[in-house]
């Protein structure tokens, strides 16, 4: 059975890239959908608006920005933390340098002809 599913709502993890901190924020499904929806979680310290990065994110220090580079990088391409505590949410590189390569080799195109047009164009 999935790990969160069975203790009730957890808190939600946001992260502020600016600072390097993360806060845990009130669940979504401790609100009704119509008023979370509205809510903007912001950063206590700087103002700026947080990321929601899932359940299984694990904080660098805030001293290591090269962490955070990588983290920041990756949630911009659409990968946070997520998932419903059965297995984790998958693969993530550990170091910055790999960021790159990860997500070459994850590309999803719309269709059968972009992809072809990208084939086409690397050659």
């Amino acid at each position: 059975m999935c790990r969160y599913a069975m203790y009730g709502p957890y808190k939600d993890i946001f992260a502020c890239f600016a600072c390097r901190k993360v806060y845990k924020q009130t669940s979504r499904f401790e609100i009704p959908k119509e008023k979370y929806e509205g809510i903007v979680h912001v950063c206590p310290q700087c103002q700026t608006p947080m990321h929601d990065m899932g359940h299984d994110f694990q904080a660098p220090k805030q001293t290591d920005i090269k962490q955070w580079k990588k983290v920041e990088l990756l949630y911009q391409n659409g990968y946070s933390y997520h998932s419903c505590g059965c297995d984790g949410p998958g693969y993530r590189p550990s170091r910055l340098q790999d960021v790159p390569g990860f997500l070459k080799e994850q590309r999803r195109f719309e269709n059968e002809g972009e992809a072809l047009l990208h084939r086409l164009l690397q050659s």
